[in-house]
């Protein structure tokens, strides 16, 4: 009797929990399951989109900069990667910004010139004499003006610049010396037209390639060289396909940090500040870290390859300045007085 009675209870106990369980699947309450919901409506994520190798100044930079934003506020944002240009390239992302897909880009100055043709002042050659000059001309004037322009005329907020080094030039055709050795040759460039009235003043053509397709276009011989930085060359391997490398420093290459506007607007102030504090940090590394990266890197590049490295002398340098000073006056009304005259200021040579 006890064994039917036993029996019985469990199998009511059985139809009861079976019953409490499927009242709460349907109506799809589950402790558990909620704590994991809640998390997620509570996070928030920014999916940061940029086109460089990771061991690069940006590459460690944004990994910086995701420590800092994720330890500060307790996982409460995270801040999700995308390098090489494994989602974006740099020639779509502006788009994913302005439509939200992506919530932060880092682009390179010269690439901004398309939406802002001030931008382009960066990429005016010999602008900037010294390391120091491009960190007066980034955290001061100059800098303050150019964020207020791209978030008045294309409603991004321009959050900061980033470092990264001088441009070099690369070719697997003869030693670049002289502006006359530039004549008839093909280069890879960003779409910038100063750079590219640049090496159109020197005899040679130019594509405004994708950075990530520079590799393969110098590997099938479609260009005969490029431009950037040494960390750019080292990182990306372009050495494998270049015999020369000419140090001219001839313009610097940095970032523009961009978030979303209507993102960045609808973030709680408390984030904003986090966010604001994490960026301040992590520029601060990028600046000092960057050139220790480029200096290593060129090492390494004169250690472990087979170029042939020239850098320019003064005269040299200087028969290159005077080649290209025209664009100085031909661009003054594209740029305005006022920055030009900051650019005169920092580097000494008032117009």
């Amino acid at each position: 009797m006890r064994t039917f009675l036993f029996i019985g209870l469990f199998i009511l106990t059985g139809m009861v929990t079976a019953y409490v369980v499927g009242f709460q699947s349907r109506d799809g309450f589950s402790g558990e399951y909620d704590d994991d919901q809640e998390k997620m409506r509570d996070q928030i994520v920014i999916k940061v989109s940029h086109v460089v190798s990771e061991n690069t100044p940006k590459g460690k930079a944004v990994r910086r900069f995701q420590a800092l934003v994720e330890e500060s506020t307790k996982g409460k944002v995270k801040v999700e990667i995308y390098p090489n240009g494994s989602l974006y390239s740099d020639i779509s992302e502006w788009e994913a910004l302005k439509n939200n897909n992506v919530q932060m880009i880092i682009p390179a100055t010269s690439k901004v010139s398309q939406y802002v043709p001030e931008f382009g002042l960066f990429d005016l050659p010999f602008a900037f004499d010294s390391y120091s000059q491009v960190q007066q001309a980034f955290e001061g004037r100059i800098g303050e003006i150019l964020l207020e322009k791209a978030e008045k005329r294309e409603h991004v907020k321009g959050v900061t610049f980033w470092y990264n080094g001088f441009k070099q030039i690369t070719n697997n055709q003869r030693p670049l010396l002289t502006p006359a050795d530039f004549n008839r040759l093909h280069f890879r460039t960003m779409p910038s037209e100063v750079i590219k009235k640049q090496y159109q003043m020197m005899g040679a053509a130019v594509s405004d390639l994708p950075f990530n397709k520079t590799y393969e276009n110098l590997e099938v011989g479609f260009i005969d060289g490029q431009e950037n930085t040494i960390s750019n060359i080292y990182s990306k391997k372009l050495y494998d396909h270049q015999s020369y490398l000419t140090v001219s420093n001839h313009s610097y290459l940095g970032y523009v940090v961009l978030v979303n506007e209507e993102f960045w607007n609808e973030l709680p102030e408390e984030y904003q500040v986090e966010i604001n504090e994490a960026m301040i940090q992590t520029t601060d590394w990028i600046r000092r870290h960057s050139i220790e990266m480029n200096d290593e890197q060129m090492r390494e590049l004169k250690r472990d390859t087979d170029m042939d490295i020239h850098i320019l002398l003064n005269s040299e340098k200087e028969e290159w300045r005077e080649k290209l000073a025209p664009l100085y006056d031909e661009y003054e009304d594209v740029f305005g007085k006022e920055l030009m005259g900051e650019i005169g200021e920092i580097n000494g040579r008032r117009r």
